[in-house]
């Protein structure tokens, strides 16, 4: 069984979710959004953006501006509970290794045009965190970001414009890119069609 958590636009004033609970968060830790910019990295205009719900954020600056708000990057996806994941198996293997197969579904995180498929269970010595990422045409260009770790893709199908350092490359399926992810980049979607991307982070969002 898969689960999807999304974060679409409500009719709240247009606010995504994770909007909502980002300004949430923010004013209860009575940060401004020029405090949290500092702290993140990220800029206050495009915070307040992504806080009206005018523009998605990746998860890789998620996961900086939860850290900032020293809440888990799940709480800003979903309301109430934790997304439920299938019983583990009595044979549970060790921490430092995870089997996941595909009957036993996947969890989905959807921001604004991009769908985000985690491949990995969860493993406390592990610090990959590979996904499927599928990225829909249109939407607002993320603003270029940099964070600690690493970052690969691998183009599975379609076109993807990757900046890095504020050089446009134009990946096609079976071009991959590999950087360290204290770079600025951004990625996007400027064709017609869904663009998918195996993608591999350091280190782990959840």
């Amino acid at each position: 069984m898969r689960t999807t958590v999304r974060h679409d636009r409500g009719d709240g004033g247009g606010q995504t979710l994770v909007g909502a609970r980002m300004r949430q968060f923010r004013k209860e830790r009575g940060l401004t959004l020029r405090g949290l910019a500092t702290q993140s990295g990220l800029s206050i205009g495009f915070l307040s953006q992504v806080e009206r719900g005018i523009s998605a954020i990746s998860l890789t600056a998620l996961n900086g501006v939860a850290a900032a708000l020293d809440r888990p990057v799940a709480e800003f996806l979903h309301e109430g509970d934790q997304p439920s994941r299938p019983a583990a198996p009595a044979d549970t293997p060790p921490d430092h290794f995870t089997l996941t197969r595909a009957q036993n579904g996947a969890t989905e995180y959807v921001s604004g045009q991009t769908t985000y498929r985690m491949l990995s269970d969860r493993g406390p010595q592990l610090v990959l965190e590979p996904m499927v990422v599928h990225i829909a045409p249109g939407g607002r260009r993320e603003e270029a970001y940099g964070h600690a770790g690493e970052e690969f893709a691998y183009v599975v199908s379609g076109e993807l414009l990757y900046e890095v350092d504020g050089i446009e490359h134009r990946l096609f399926p079976g071009d991959s890119l590999h950087l360290r992810s204290s770079t600025p980049h951004r990625l996007y979607n400027d064709t017609d069609g869904v663009t998918t991307v195996v993608s591999v982070v350091t280190p782990r969002l959840f």
